[in-house]
């Protein structure tokens, strides 16, 4: 374990340097992950190197058990023979290899569990690693809503009453003087240059012209037979009349039955 406490304390050591020195955010988170990658790539070579070493171990466990074996089967061999003295020598060696691979057993399983310890720090770093890659664009993303957020509120502090949003009304208001100025100076030239009596002239004209449509559209009503012919249009009202007038238009219909015009 002691292997993973010196890289902790490494990786703490670059982070907290870089925290007191960053100006740019994402910058050091982008730089923590590359630290925490050469890190772990470091770990696992120490990490394959306690494995390598625990199978070494292993195998030299196998090896001693293994000649163990031979030897009993050689101390077999011998009282077959009917030589227990090569039979007692046998049996000697194969205790001696019987021991020393029970020594080693045990150096082994104990090296086999602090292996397995490792391999699972060395999981562990690399889960925190890739959590660690997953939050950063997280990270940076908050970094820069914060600082636009930053820079808003400064800009709105600057602002005073008296300054920009002021400037937009002083130059409505003055905008607006303008227009006002602008019509009045219209209305005072066609008070004092003849326009306003050329307009009041052109207003007499158009009422003119509607009597004279009037005057034609009784006319051509009393040439289509519409209206009784007689006195000039002008004298007439549609709909409308006294009762010497009607006596008149009807006197003048009856005359025209007989080809005479009677007076009334």
């Amino acid at each position: 374990m002691g292997i993973f406490d010196r890289l902790s304390t490494l990786i703490r050591s670059n982070i907290n340097e870089l925290i007191s020195s960053a100006e740019n955010p994402e910058k050091m988170l982008n730089q923590i992950i590359v630290d925490m990658r050469s890190q772990l790539a470091k770990a696992k070579q120490q990490v394959a190197g306690a494995i390598a070493d625990e199978k070494r171990l292993k195998d030299q466990v196998d090896a001693e058990y293994t000649q163990a074996q031979d030897w009993e089967q050689k101390a077999m061999l011998a009282v077959q023979g009917n030589r227990d003295d090569l039979a007692k020598q046998a049996l000697l060696r194969h205790n001696e290899h019987m021991t020393h691979a029970q020594q080693l057993q045990a150096t082994w399983q104990s090296h086999q569990a602090e292996t397995e310890k490792l391999k699972a720090s060395l999981r562990e770093l690399n889960d925190k690693i890739e959590e660690a890659k997953r939050k950063k664009n997280l990270l940076i993303a908050r970094q820069k809503r914060a600082e636009a957020q930053k820079r808003i509120a400064e800009t709105m502090s600057s602002m005073s009453e008296k300054s920009a949003f002021e400037a937009f009304s002083r130059m409505e208001a003055r905008i607006e003087d303008n227009e006002r100025r602008l019509l009045a100076n219209v209305e005072i030239d066609e008070e004092f240059s003849g326009d306003r009596l050329s307009r009041d002239f052109k207003v007499l004209e158009q009422g003119a012209v509607a009597s004279n449509a009037d005057m034609q559209l009784l006319a051509l009503k009393q040439k289509m037979g519409m209206l009784p012919a007689g006195a000039p249009p002008q004298n007439r009202q549609i709909g409308a009349g006294s009762g010497t007038d009607e006596e008149t238009v009807h006197a003048e219909v009856e005359d025209e039955g007989t080809g005479q015009k009677k007076q009334g």
